[in-house]
């Protein structure tokens, strides 16, 4: 198999760069361990598999498929080796002490948009078991053994996507709402897709430009396919409370004290974001939760 070998100037900690990337206990997409992480995706030149090991300073990478030259070209990106920590000032406080102890969290980029955008809307307004109870639905039923031996699969071609009726997406708790939108935006993909190549604030223009792509749908799009390291998803139920909690000890907030609090991190923000969110840190329980809800069952 094609592979290639990166030496690491710096400690790569494959879990922490990466999680973000993990949608749920049983990812049928990907697999995330201790120095290894294996992840299926599609590229330009077709579906592959891809093999990331860190062992002796070195990031070894093997792939598989017919997109596995473009697969390894993404790879130095995908694991953070290209992170931009230009301007990132994270002090003596709290933020600098996780910065030391989760040293080897980067912020990587995966370059495929709609890999990101189906799971962010499957998200949008419910809870994550909801919203990857769907996800794996979706790939059992329309997608396709990814190369490779590692027995993941592919989310579904956009082609397949955007063909299916939304009566066969309801018994997987998915609301015709979201259906319509993971229809449209697969329709769109090629154009979607583009935004890895612009510019930053042409790329939330883009992705925005969607009716049912807001603030929060795009910022978790553009953190893990674009890789901005300042991407805030405002609008999340429990982002608020954890950042109000771990910079100012105050257990509740809001979008507008949470974008207070992380003012003096811009263009940075979304790294401190990640580094909150590694850190195990959490606010008190106190309060409603986000109820589950059986969508299939309406």
């Amino acid at each position: 198999m094609p592979s290639r070998t990166f030496r690491l100037d710096s400690p790569l900690n494959l879990q922490l760069t990466l999680g973000p990337l993990v949608r749920g206990t049983g990812d049928p997409t990907m697999r995330l361990a201790s120095g290894r992480a294996i992840r299926a995706t599609r590229t330009a030149d077709g579906p592959a598999t891809i093999e990331l090991v860190v062992a002796g300073g070195e990031l070894r990478v093997e792939a598989w498929g017919p997109g596995a030259e473009a697969a390894l070209d993404g790879a130095a990106a995908l694991a953070g080796l290209a992170d931009d920590r230009l301007g990132f000032v994270p002090g003596d406080g709290l933020i600098g002490e996780l910065d030391r102890r989760l040293h080897g969290l980067r912020i990587g980029r995966t370059g495929a948009v709609l890999e990101a955008l189906v799971p962010a809307i499957l998200e949008q307004k419910v809870t994550g078991i909801e919203a990857r109870r769907g996800y794996r639905a979706i790939i059992a039923r329309w997608g396709e053994p990814a190369p490779g031996p590692f027995g993941l699969r592919l989310l579904p071609r956009p082609e397949t996507l955007a063909a299916i009726p939304y009566h066969e997406l309801h018994p997987y708790g998915i609301e015709r709402r979201r259906a319509d939108l993971i229809r449209v935006v697969a329709a769109r993909a090629t154009r979607l897709e583009e935004v890895v190549r612009l510019p930053r604030e042409d790329a939330y223009r883009r992705l925005r430009a969607l009716p049912g792509i807001g603030p929060w749908t795009a910022a978790e799009v553009a953190f893990r396919a674009l890789g901005d390291p300042d991407a805030v998803s405002v609008g999340d139920f429990h982002l608020p409370n954890l950042v109000s909690y771990a910079l100012a000890g105050e257990p509740r907030g809001t979008d507008a004290r949470m974008l207070e609090l992380l003012e003096p991190y811009r263009g940075q923000r979304g790294r401190v974001i990640r580094l909150l969110e590694a850190s195990g840190i959490w606010p008190p329980a106190r309060g409603p939760r986000c109820p589950i809800r059986s969508i299939a069952a309406m």
